[in-house]
C-alpha cells in the first residue's frame, strides 16, 4: 500500500504497562471507559424524570443530551495533541476526575441551568477518555495480540450501551434519576487508585514531551477553533433537527452553516501546519480511512438501534423502561461471549473477511427486524437483538485493529482521538437519521392506510363492525359503541403506521451494511507489527 510503512518489529517502549501484567492494564483502563459509555446511554431514559424533577419542559431537558454530546464532540479531536503536551497518564486521571466529579454534582443539581452546565463539564472529561484508552492499548500489546486486547476493551465500548437502557430505566423506575449520575462516582474513585498504581507513564513518552516542552508549546489555537465549531454545531443539528424541523429552522439553518464553514476552512489549515492540532493526513492511508468509514457505520447501527428499539417497545407496546432494557439484555449477553471468540479469530483471519462477515449478520438481523408485527412479543425483540449483537464484535474488535496498521507508533494518540470521533459522529448521524425518516414514513404510511377509510371498503366496513361488538360487549350502548368504534380504527390505523414506519427504518440499516460488505474488501490484512515512530 503506497505510504504505508513496512514491517518493522514490535516497539513496546511505549507500553503503559511497564513490568507489569499488559492484561491487568486492559482491564483497569476498560473500567473508566464503561462507566462513560454507559453514560452516554443512561441518560436518555431519565429525560421526562428529570424535566419534571426539575420543572423544566421535556424540550428543553434534552439539552441534558446535547450539552454532553457537544462538550465530547469538541474534546475528541484534540485529546491525542493533548495528551502529549500533558501527558498520557496524567491526561487520562485529569479526564476520569472531571468526569467522575461532574457526575457527582450533576446529580445535586438544582436546576436545569446547573445540570446543562455540569453536563458539559462531564463531556470534557468523558471524551477524552476513550482516545487515550485505545492509545494505551495499541502501545502496550504487540500486533499479534492487539484484537484480543481490543476485545476486552470492546466488551465495555458494545456492551454499554445495551446495559446503559436497562439500568437507566430501572433505576429511574425504582429509585430516582440522581442515581443515574450518583453510580459514577465509586467507580470514577475506584479507577483512579486503579489507574495510579498500575498505569505506567513509559520513559519514552517522557522524553518526547520533554522534547516537545523544550521546542516551545505551539497551540494550533485556530485549528483547535475551527474543528469546536465544525463538531460542536454538528452535533447541535443532529440532536435538535427533528424536534426543530431540520432546515425549516432558522437555528438549524445557522448551525449547519456554522458547521460548514468550519469544516471548509479547517482542512485546508490543518494540512499546512508542521504541528497541527488534528493530524487529518492519516485519512491519506486508504487503511485508515477505511477503517475510519467503517467505525462510522458501526455506530450509526449500534447507537440509533439502541435508542430506536427501546423506543419502540415503550411507544408502541407499552413496554416500561425496565422491561424494554431487558429485552436488549440477552444481546449484551451475546455481545459478551462472542468478544474472546471474535478476538482470538482475528489473529487468524484478515479483518475485511471478518467485517464483511459482520456486516453479513447485520443486514440479515435488520431484514428478521422487518418480519415485526403486532402480535410480537418478547422473545421476538430478545432474539432479534441478539441476532444483531453476535455480527456487532465483527465489526468493533478487526475495525480498530485495522485501523492502527502501518502507523507509526507516533501517532497512536492522534489516530484513537479519529477513530473515536467517527464512533459517535456515526452514532448522532444514526439516531438522528432514524427518528427522522420513523417521523416521515410513519405520516407516509398513515395517510396511505387513512385513504382507504371510506364507506365502500369491505375491511373498513368489517373493522368497524367488529370494533362495536367489542365495545358492547364491554356494556357501551348500540349508540355509544358505533361513535367510539370510529376511535378504536383511527387508534389501530396508527398503530399499524407506526410499525410500518419502524420497518422501513429497519429496512434502511438492512441496506447500509449490506452496501458495506464490498467496502469492507477494500482494507487490507494489518501487518504483525507497526511502523516505528516517525517512519513515513
Amino acid at each position: 500500500m503506497a505510504g504505508e510503512a513496512a514491517e518493522a518489529p514490535d516497539d513496546l517502549s511505549r507500553s503503559a504497562a511497564g513490568d507489569r501484567n499488559p492484561w491487568l492494564v486492559a482491564v483497569v483502563i476498560s473500567l473508566a471507559t464503561f462507566m462513560q459509555v454507559l453514560d452516554t446511554s443512561i441518560a436518555n431514559v431519565a429525560l421526562r424524570n428529570i424535566a419534571g424533577s426539575l420543572a423544566a419542559g421535556v424540550d428543553e431537558s434534552t439539552w441534558v443530551v446535547t450539552s454532553y454530546l457537544v462538550a465530547s464532540a469538541v474534546v475528541l479531536p484534540i485529546s491525542g495533541w493533548l495528551s502529549g503536551v500533558v501527558g498520557r497518564k496524567r491526561f487520562y486521571m485529569l479526564c476520569v476526575a472531571t468526569f467522575t466529579v461532574a457526575s457527582v454534582l450533576c446529580a445535586f443539581a438544582p436546576n436545569l441551568g446547573t445540570l446543562i452546565v455540569l453536563r458539559v463539564l462531564q463531556g470534557l472529561g468523558g471524551g477524552g477518555m476513550a482516545p487515550s484508552e485505545q492509545a494505551m492499548l495499541a502501545d502496550t500489546f504487540p500486533a499479534r495480540q492487539r484484537a484480543q486486547a481490543f476485545a476486552l476493551y470492546g466488551i465495555a465500548v458494545i456492551v454499554a450501551p445495551t446495559v446503559g437502557p436497562t439500568l437507566g430505566g430501572w433505576l429511574t423506575d425504582n429509585y430516582s434519576w440522581h442515581w443515574i449520575f450518583l453510580i459514577n462516582g465509586p467507580i470514577g474513585l475506584l479507577s483512579l487508585g486503579l489507574v495510579s498504581w498500575l498505569v505506567t507513564e513509559p520513559e519514552t513518552l517522557r522524553r518526547e514531551r520533554c522534547e516537545h516542552l523544550a521546542r516551545g508549546i505551539r497551540v494550533d489555537w485556530i485549528g483547535f477553533l475551527l474543528i469546536a465549531l465544525a463538531l460542536g454545531c454538528l452535533e447541535v443539528v443532529l440532536d435538535k433537527g427533528e424536534r426543530e424541523d431540520w432546515f425549516a429552522s432558522g437555528f438549524i439553518d445557522t448551525f449547519f452553516l456554522l458547521s460548514v464553514v468550519g469544516f471548509v476552512l479547517f482542512v485546508p489549515w490543518e494540512l499546512t501546519r508542521d504541528d497541527p492540532i488534528v493530524d487529518i493526513r492519516l485519512f491519506g492511508r486508504r487503511q485508515f480511512a477505511t477503517a475510519n468509514l467503517m467505525m462510522l457505520s458501526l455506530g450509526a447501527i449500534l447507537f440509533g438501534t439502541t435508542q430506536l428499539i427501546p423506543q419502540l417497545l415503550q411507544l408502541s407496546f407499552q413496554y416500561t423502561s425496565t422491561l424494554s432494557g431487558l429485552a436488549l439484555m440477552p444481546g449484551g449477553i451475546a455481545m459478551l461471549v462472542m468478544m474472546p471468540i471474535v478476538g482470538f479469530v482475528s489473529g487468524h483471519i484478515a479483518p475485511k473477511y471478518l467485517i464483511g462477515f459482520g456486516m453479513a449478520v447485520v443486514a440479515a438481523s435488520m431484514l428478521y427486524m422487518m418480519s415485526l408485527t403486532a402480535q410480537a412479543d418478547f422473545s421476538f425483540f430478545a432474539w432479534a437483538r441478539v441476532f444483531q449483537t453476535v455480527g456487532l464484535p465483527f465489526l468493533f474488535i478487526p475495525i480498530t485493529s485495522a485501523s492502527y496498521a502501518g502507523l507509526p507508533a507516533d501517532k497512536s494518540a492522534q489516530a484513537s482521538s479519529i477513530i473515536n470521533v467517527a464512533r459517535n459522529l456515526g452514532g448522532s448521524i444514526g439516531v438522528s437519521v432514524a427518528g427522522t425518516l420513523l417521523a416521515e414514513h410513519t405520516q407516509v404510511h398513515q395517510a396511505y392506510l387513512t385513504d382507504k377509510l371510506v364507506p365502500s371498503s369491505p375491511a373498513f366496513q368489517a373493522a368497524l363492525q367488529g370494533a362495536t361488538a367489542t365495545l358492547k360487549a364491554q356494556g357501551l350502548s348500540a349508540a355509544d359503541a358505533a361513535t367510539r368504534a370510529y376511535g378504536l380504527v383511527e387508534q389501530a390505523v396508527t398503530q399499524q403506521a407506526t410499525l410500518l414506519g419502524y420497518i422501513d427504518v429497519f429496512g434502511g440499516y438492512a441496506l447500509l451494511a449490506a452496501i458495506l460488505v464490498p467496502v469492507a474488501f477494500i482494507l487490507l490484512r494489518p501487518g504483525e507489527s507497526r511502523a516505528p515512530a516517525g517512519a513515513h
